[in-house]
């Protein structure tokens, strides 16, 4: 059993946050490109004299549900 290596090793869990880091730069460098990211139909925007608002409804309704489905897909490939 030496050659082994152990799924609950802690080592596995810097890995996994260093791949989570990695992911969650790639999407914020590209997030420049994505100009229609929190722009969609159902997006509401309240426009006021010194402010605006913005409730991303549609936008967190995909991400929510691409999201979902990615943990979905995890835990049946685990």
């Amino acid at each position: 059993m030496k050659g082994r290596i152990k799924m609950n090793h802690p080592g596995w869990l810097l890995i996994v946050l260093g791949l989570v880091i990695v992911l969650v730069g790639a999407c914020w460098l590209a997030m420049n490109q994505w100009t229609w990211f929190g722009k969609l139909p159902g997006d509401l925007v309240i426009i006021g004299e010194n402010s605006r608002l913005y409730f991303p409804i549609t936008t967190c309704l995909i991400v929510s549900t691409l999201l979902t489905l990615g943990m979905w897909i995890l835990s049946r490939w685990r």
